[in-house]
């Protein structure tokens, strides 16, 4: 999985939480901070969201360990093999 496709999946979860949750779906970008932003998540959406992605993507970056982010595109530089 490229970046792209990634960044593509990673806005699918979060449509998907923000959905569920009742909350206005703003423009998604790779700049888009996923915490303390325009998104309406907190660190428990967060959690689900990282464990959604590891189902969808099948990689689990943090297998070893947290790594920092704080957009959307470095999650997504993340899950890019």
């Amino acid at each position: 999985m490229n970046e792209d496709q990634a960044l593509a999946e990673i806005k699918r979860v979060i449509v998907q939480i923000l959905e569920d949750k009742g909350e206005v779906v703003p423009a998604i970008t790779a700049d888009t901070e996923l915490l303390s932003g325009a998104l309406a998540i907190d660190s428990l959406d967060l959690a689900m969201m990282v464990s959604e992605l590891e189902g969808s993507i099948g990689h689990d970056p943090f297998s070893h360990g947290f790594i920092e982010f704080r957009t959307a595109g470095e999650l997504a530089k993340l899950y890019a093999k």
